[in-house]
């Protein structure tokens, strides 16, 4: 059996799926939908528009958009069987519930479109933010945290060496030292515009849940990994109440890896630009058979 995944934010990059859009007609017709949907022209954002590209009210539609471009060509040119588990960091769940069909294009698009001006209106600009932590797991993060009273949320647990870590730009300046002096090999500020998957997301959570729960889910076989748990789910009841605590909570990507690795998967198709998910599984575990589609030249 076959499992999916689908990149979150930062994996964008100026001419993503240009190649696509070039050489597939079925690419621009999805393109034109979602501009439709969405009344934001992402062709033009993703092809010509760097500063709006990394601008969040604009970078996840535009992600979602090139990943669910990619994964319907990829149905459509090599024809897709025994699809187990979808599953997506971040952003990238709401990717895979549109491409498990669990939700329509339509209601995906408008929703993420929502997603992103929540996000990045839910503080002023740089008061909060990220940072990367590589070279140790998060219980050690944790630790660090913890023992040094530090007022910082663990907002995506990557895998066994990146932790990424969000809370005020003051309080993530002042720790970059403690981190270094305590087991981790390098601290790199991120480019976002505010502290992700924290309790400063909770204002735009409960705004975003309210829309959640108008989403009208499709029943069908194939299971979702949820970020929030990490744990399998095919009833969309539950599916949508763990979607409506994802943003303010922490991304349990090295959990869910190790979910699938636990319930038997080892087959494993990364569908999204720059391929940043095969690194952090491989990561995680060997046991898995990867393949990545971010360009035509990957369909050979």
């Amino acid at each position: 059996m076959t499992s999916f995944v689908f990149p979150g934010q930062g994996s964008q990059s100026l001419g993503m799926v240009k190649d696509f859009h070039e050489n597939f007609r079925l690419a621009g017709l999805i393109f034109e939908e979602i501009e439709d949907y969405t009344k934001l022209n992402i062709r033009n954002i993703i092809f010509n528009d760097n500063k709006k590209l990394n601008l969040t009210q604009f970078t996840q539609i535009c992600i979602f958009s090139a990943s669910f471009t990619i994964f319907k060509i990829l149905e459509a040119e090599k024809g897709l069987e025994d699809i187990n588990i979808m599953m997506g960091h971040s952003l990238g769940e709401y990717t895979a519930l549109a491409c498990s069909n669990k939700i329509t294009l339509k209601e995906c698009s408008i929703i993420l479109k929502k997603r992103g001006e929540l996000m990045n209106n839910a503080v002023l600009p740089n008061e909060t933010g990220m940072a990367a932590l590589i070279g140790n797991d998060v219980k050690t993060v944790q630790e660090i945290i913890d023992i040094n009273n530090l007022d910082l949320e663990i907002a995506n647990d990557n895998s066994n060496i990146q932790i990424v870590i969000s809370g005020k730009l003051e309080n993530i300046n002042k720790s970059k030292e403690i981190f270094l002096d305590n087991k981790i090999k390098k601290f790199v500020l991120l480019n976002v515009s505010a502290a992700f998957h924290s309790k400063f997301m909770f204002q735009a959570q409960n705004e975003l849940s309210k829309e959640i729960d108008k989403l009208n889910f499709i029943e069908n076989k194939i299971k979702i990994i949820s970020n929030y748990d990490a744990e399998v789910y095919i009833d969309n009841l539950s599916i949508k109440k763990n979607l409506q605590y994802q943003m303010a909570n922490r991304v349990n990507w090295t959990k869910s890896i190790k979910k699938l690795e636990e319930i038997g998967e080892n087959k494993i198709i990364e569908i999204g630009p720059n391929k940043v998910l095969s690194g952090l599984i491989r990561r995680i575990s060997s046991n898995f058979d990867i393949t990545s589609y971010d360009n035509i030249l990957d369909f050979k």
